[in-house]
């Protein structure tokens, strides 16, 4: 579900940034109030600024969620002796 989330965030924030950038003016005072598929440059701000917001926000909980992997991934790509240690023996055995 959180990574559904994300990926639907990420596509809004994608597709205002890229539509903003492409067909709205820049600066502010240029295009504020013109409206452009239906929506002012005002709103096309709000939804890709609350978006990123929340994505940020879900991202942030996807790396708590998967902070385990995180963790022993890194300790198997640094690792430099084919030993393990028995720190991270417990840790990062399959469940």
């Amino acid at each position: 579900m959180v990574d559904f989330c994300l990926t639907i965030l990420f596509l809004i924030v994608a597709f205002t940034g890229l539509y903003m950038y492409f067909f709205i003016p820049s600066g502010v005072p240029h295009g504020m109030y013109v409206v452009y598929m239906g929506l002012t440059k005002a709103t096309w701000l709000w939804i890709h600024n609350k978006s990123a917001i929340l994505m940020t926000i879900i991202v942030a909980f996807h790396l708590i969620l998967h902070w385990r992997w995180i963790v022993c991934t890194t300790r198997n790509f640094f690792r430099r002796e084919k030993v393990k240690t028995e720190v991270f023996e417990s840790v990062c055995e399959p469940e």
